[in-house]
């Protein structure tokens, strides 16, 4: 198939090498612009031009995509297929229009569940057992459009949003070359989606990892875990942030207020929560490298009755 890929962050790069050792011709790659990171302000290209430039296939990095001029420029690549995959922008109907096969969506969940910017993190944030992924012929509405194929994978108990964005990229990168073989042989099936079953999920933001320690040890859990590796999960202890990178629910009651240390060790650091404790494994002081909780006390001892604090 002649296809126009639409993909900016490191999820979207199995998919286009995929597409490329398949075979397909990738007339066009369209990616976010460049933007500076980091204290330097280093102009950084995203991953999938990156990947790209690799190929030698032609990059397109457009401000807004739905500019008439290049809505133009897509339209004379004359694509069967447009694959999107974490673009980035809300395509409008001048695009959507313009492959003959349609614009599809390679989604990070099990539509109708988890619509919007941030699947992943929020699949291990409300504990769910299992995600996926789900290819989708592109509508105007936000992760609206029609089912092709959806493969499921499993959640470990440990599962971070890193790890399941690692499991997802991959599953959507081989699933979406079987929806792109049932669309030319005309053998896919196209399922409308049940709104009254969907939930959206706006983008992750950093005010989130603040640790509410009134919460249940087990959401707070799940909360570590879903926003690692970002923006993480942290608490506020003379003044410093800590981040907290995992943890492990102590099924128990304290006394005391939430966020306050109930017990300590040589290795060992429980938090009063909401309900239940937080025994934490893995934490890093502001500015300085990550250490297991025995080597963390090592250097910083914290006392029982100390108090972890929020950030506002």
């Amino acid at each position: 198939m002649r296809i126009v890929f639409m993909g900016t962050p490191e999820f979207s790069v199995p998919a286009l090498k995929a597409l490329v050792e398949a075979g397909h011709d990738v007339v066009g790659v369209v990616t976010q612009p460049d933007k500076s990171k980091g204290r330097g302000k280093e102009i950084q290209m995203p991953p999938v031009k990156e990947q790209a430039l690799e190929y030698g296939i032609p990059v397109y990095q457009p401000v807004k995509a739905r500019d008439p001029e290049f809505v133009k420029v897509l339209a004379d690549l004359a694509p069967d297929t447009m694959v999107v995959a974490a673009f980035g922008q809300i395509l409008p109907k001048s695009i959507l229009d313009i492959p003959k096969y349609g614009c599809i969506c390679i989604h990070a969940s099990l539509l109708p569940k988890y619509r919007g910017a941030a699947p992943i993190q929020y699949a291990v944030i409300h504990g769910e057992k299992e995600s996926g992924i789900t290819t989708m012929l592109m509508a105007e509405g936000i992760d609206t459009g029609d089912m092709l194929d959806q493969e499921a994978v499993s959640l470990d108990s440990k599962e971070t949003g890193g790890s399941l964005h690692d499991k997802l990229s991959q599953v959507g990168a081989a699933l979406i070359l079987k929806t792109l073989k049932k669309l030319e042989d005309q053998t896919a099936v196209r399922t409308p989606q049940d709104d009254s079953n969907s939930n959206y999920v706006g983008m992750i933001k950093k005010s989130m990892g603040d640790i509410d320690w009134s919460m249940e040890a087990v959401s707070i859990e799940r909360l570590i875990r879903g926003l690692n590796p970002w923006p993480s999960a942290y608490t506020v202890w003379n003044g410093k942030t800590i981040k907290i990178w995992d943890a492990e629910v102590v099924d128990k009651e304290y006394e005391g207020p939430c966020g306050q240390v109930v017990e300590t060790g040589k290795d060992c650091l429980v938090v009063k929560t909401g309900k239940g404790g937080l025994s934490i494994k893995e934490l890093q002081m502001q500015g300085k490298k990550r250490m297991d909780i025995g080597a963390f006390l090592r250097g910083y001892p914290i006392v029982e009755g100390t108090v972890f604090e929020r950030s506002v």
